[in-house]
């Protein structure tokens, strides 16, 4: 039976799908949302209440709720950053959502406002910090250090004893070799394979496929 209750913030589709993994897949209900007064659009969302962030305390207590901030990666990670540091200052505990589906090992502790999909790997003596994203699919190595406020696009792989820093974003099937150190706020662009250490603030973002000169309609043997 669903025990604890929670509080999403955010109302589009990261929150949406938090709603649908948390009802589904936890021991948590979800009783209502919440955004910025300045954002509040509609007063329903998936069937729940949507309230004004700075009058959540009233309507619902830190000592009865906690709160998950399902926002994105916007702004390197910031936006999500600053309204979990906002609901700590509000008394609030954070809850995580870890999927049934992933596959972890004694000893992996859950940090707060994670979100971690199915079919996430997180080898032995791996650690998540607090406030991180796992998107679907992905492989952590074993002695891997995943850094706060971190958000991982999906079938990434990071080998082992890899540190990625604080508030950087990895896309989706980056390859990381193993014991690279990845700086803060850091952006590792779609495929990227990474094969030495990057500073703070570095964009390794390798070039798309260009498009063909030749239009589909001359393909032969397709």
């Amino acid at each position: 039976m669903k025990q604890q209750r929670i509080v999403i913030f955010g109302d589009g589709d990261i929150a949406e799908l938090a709603d649908f993994y948390f009802t589904h897949d936890s021991p948590f209900e979800v009783a209502a949302f919440t955004v910025d007064e300045a954002f509040l659009r509609r007063e329903q969302f998936r069937g729940r209440p949507v309230v004004a962030y700075e009058k959540l305390v009233e309507s619902y207590p830190p000592e009865e709720f906690q709160l998950f901030i399902a926002l994105s990666y916007a702004k390197l990670n910031a936006l999500r950053a600053d309204r979990v540091a906002s609901a700590r200052a509000k008394g609030y505990r954070l809850a995580s959502y870890l999927s049934s589906r992933a596959s972890v090992f004694p000893g992996f502790e859950l940090s707060e406002n994670c979100f971690i999909l199915e079919d996430n790997t997180i080898q032995p003596f791996a650690k998540v910090g607090s406030n991180v994203t796992l998107w679907s699919g992905n492989h952590i190595g074993h002695h891997s250090v995943i850094e706060d406020d971190v958000f991982v696009a999906s079938h990434v792989v990071i080998s082992g004893g890899v540190k990625i820093g604080r508030g950087s974003f990895v896309g989706v099937n980056a390859t990381l070799r193993d014991h690279v150190v990845i700086g803060e706020q850091c952006v590792l662009g779609a495929g990227a394979l990474v094969l030495e250490d990057q500073p703070d603030f570095s964009v390794v973002a390798p070039r798309g496929t260009e498009r063909a000169k030749v239009p589909s309609t001359r393909l032969r043997g397709i």
